[in-house]
């Protein structure tokens, strides 16, 4: 592995931010990130990755890399969760484990935000199709997991219309505004666009730092909580984004060229969503225990992602 990218992303501010928030947990300092602000922050940055992506897509001629990269996505988003699910079967039930598999199987959209931070740094260029693969990478992971909650639970009253969920999921206001974003950033022309580059832009870096500290505080309040679940999830939390990773740098050498898209197609494969999976879970999977899929997601795989995974990736997709 590249050294030098290792310790260029861990000296990367915004995730130095990011080890702020976890520091400011344990000194016990009452720091933190006004709810409404940290919600605000999230859905600017997707705004922001939606709206560029749009512009990159518009300037874009529509290829067979591209159009095998959206259903490679999908793909993916289909197949991981099955087979995450009855990994955890072994040990948890059968809504833990699909509430699990599902974000697992889905995207986090702040991870993604993070790699394009990195790849900017590192002047390695990328496709703005990858946002529209992230887009469509969200719902349907949800959907399998709420399926395989549906087909394995025996306790029917527990049950939640079908078609309730995947409404949910496909109206999720992070997959709404991602793709939107993308709709509209497509087709704003160059002269609108520059205009509100100063928001889309220049404060993008300074907003992703801000979210990276909310998101160290909120992961260092949720580690201790996980690390009492024992090491079967700690475990499944860290080898199983590896797996995924690993596996999507080498296979998506078949049909990508571009370094930084096969890093975003990689890091979306080893990603977990929580955000989207946890506000649909809520709805789907009442009796499955948030103090295990959100933790495992955001205070294990997140960190791990954005320090080790991203230049772990990038040297597979170097080597391969």
């Amino acid at each position: 592995m590249d050294l030098h990218y290792l310790i260029e992303n861990l000296t990367n501010p915004a995730l130095l931010f990011f080890f702020l928030g976890l520091i400011a947990v344990n000194l016990k300092s009452d720091l933190k990130i006004p709810e409404n602000s940290s919600k605000f922050i999230s859905l600017y940055l997707l705004l922001a990755i939606g709206f560029k992506g749009g512009q990159e897509l518009a300037h874009s001629t529509i290829t067979l890399e591209i159009v095998w990269s959206l259903l490679f996505g999908i793909l993916l988003a289909l197949l991981v969760p099955i087979y995450c699910y009855f990994i955890l079967r072994l040990k948890l039930s059968v809504e833990n484990a699909g509430a699990i598999a599902s974000a697992y199987g889905s995207v986090s959209a702040v991870t993604f935000v993070t790699t394009i931070s990195f790849l900017e740094m590192s002047n390695i260029p990328f496709g703005g199709h990858m946002v529209a693969v992230m887009a469509l990478m969200e719902a349907p992971s949800i959907i399998i997991g709420v399926l395989l909650i549906a087909i394995y639970n025996k306790d029917k009253k527990s049950k939640t219309s079908f078609k309730s969920v995947v409404h949910h999921s496909l109206t999720n206001g992070s997959v709404v505004l991602i793709i939107g974003s993308l709709v509209v950033g497509y087709f704003t022309n160059e002269i609108q666009a520059e205009g509100i580059k100063p928001f889309t832009t220049d404060l993008f870096k300074g907003f992703l730092a801000v979210f990276l500290l909310d998101m160290g505080i909120t992961s260092g309040q949720k580690l201790k909580a996980l690390i009492k679940k024992g090491w079967f999830t700690l475990s499944f939390a860290v080898v199983i984004p590896v797996v995924n990773g690993v596996l999507v740098a080498m296979l998506s050498g078949l049909f990508m060229e571009e370094v930084g898209n096969r890093l975003l197609m990689s890091i979306l494969a080893a990603s977990a969503s929580y955000i989207a999976v946890p506000a649909a879970m809520k709805l789907a999977a009442p009796k499955a225990n948030p103090g295990l899929y959100i933790p495992m997601a955001l205070a294990i795989t997140f960190p791990f992602n954005i320090t080790i995974g991203m230049p772990l990736y990038l040297f597979i997709i170097q080597t391969f």
